[in-house]
């Protein structure tokens, strides 16, 4: 199914959205049991990391690449590219794993599950401005050409009706 080069970004917003939603989820529940001010720095420093080294170049990186997209439309799973399947692939399977093989405990879960998630949020937020930022300044492209053609098809509907003076042949400088 093909979409829209902006609709792709908007779908990047939807399950990195969807992804953060629920992991913040995760560790929001978690947390109550272990409620500190060590334990809020420690998960505002894992967003900070994750959105500074990670989820924030990820976002410009697409960004760029969609909308450097010369064609209109595209096969939907173009929102990222295949490296960028393959960490997602790996982040879902790890944190699963993590959470399944009880190895880690829940302090950590709460801790980084929930700056983990806050940055992947974040991610889907500004994936979701940018679709946003991309529809308008596609809306203004668009209006300024459909006033565009509508002017020149208003010309031609009076010219047809002789109510707008035909198009004069350019004259030279000192002809009357």
């Amino acid at each position: 199914m093909k979409v829209k080069r902006n609709t792709l970004l908007l779908i990047a917003c939807l399950v990195w959205g969807a992804a953060g939603f629920n992991i913040l989820r995760l560790g929001v529940l978690a947390y109550p049991a272990y409620l500190s001010v060590l334990n809020f720095v420690l998960s505002a420093l894992a967003f900070a990391v994750f959105q500074y080294f990670v989820f924030g170049r990820l976002v410009k990186k697409h960004t760029a690449r969609i909308t450097g997209y010369e064609e209109e439309r595209h096969f939907f799973l173009k929102f990222f590219d295949v490296k960028s399947f393959i960490i997602m692939a790996v982040m879902m399977s790890g944190g699963i794993w993590l959470r399944s093989s009880g190895i880690a405990p829940d302090r950590f879960i709460a801790v980084f599950y929930t700056g983990l998630g806050a940055s992947l949020l974040t991610a889907g937020i500004r994936f979701g401005y940018q679709f946003v930022k991309a529809v308008i300044a596609a809306g203004e492209k668009k209006t300024a050409f459909q006033d565009e053609k509508e002017t020149k098809l208003c010309r031609q509907s009076l010219r047809a009706a002789g109510r707008y003076p035909q198009q004069r042949p350019f004259r030279k400088a000192g002809e009357l």
